[in-house]
């Protein structure tokens, strides 16, 4: 099985929504909310998770599939790791915090 990898900005994104959740609902449900999250990393290799490719328009090689109220976005490292590139809220806007992230 491949390796997960989780990139600085998808890191950075862990840490914030772990920090608003505990805020919001407490320390139960983000560590719920992040443990589920981790559970979805490790399923794309197996397609326990649906994941579909990023659209031409937003300029970037990718995927992304949504865990409840976030968009995971991930691609293929060379090594053939997986690369969590980063998790929007799906509120957030995503072109171009796609195109920062991606580095494309």
């Amino acid at each position: 099985m491949r390796a997960i990898r989780i990139q600085e900005a998808a890191s950075h994104r862990l840490d914030e929504i772990y920090r608003f959740t505990r805020e919001r609902w407490g320390q139960k449900q983000a560590e719920r909310y992040i443990t589920g999250l981790f559970a979805a990393f490790e399923k794309i290799e197996t397609h326990g998770v649906t994941s579909k490719p990023i659209p031409a328009e937003f300029g970037v090689d990718g995927f992304f599939f949504r865990y409840e109220r976030h968009i995971v976005y991930w691609r293929r490292l060379s090594t053939g790791d997986i690369g969590i590139v980063t998790i929007l809220h799906v509120r957030m806007h995503q072109v171009g915090r796609l195109r920062e992230v991606f580095g494309d």
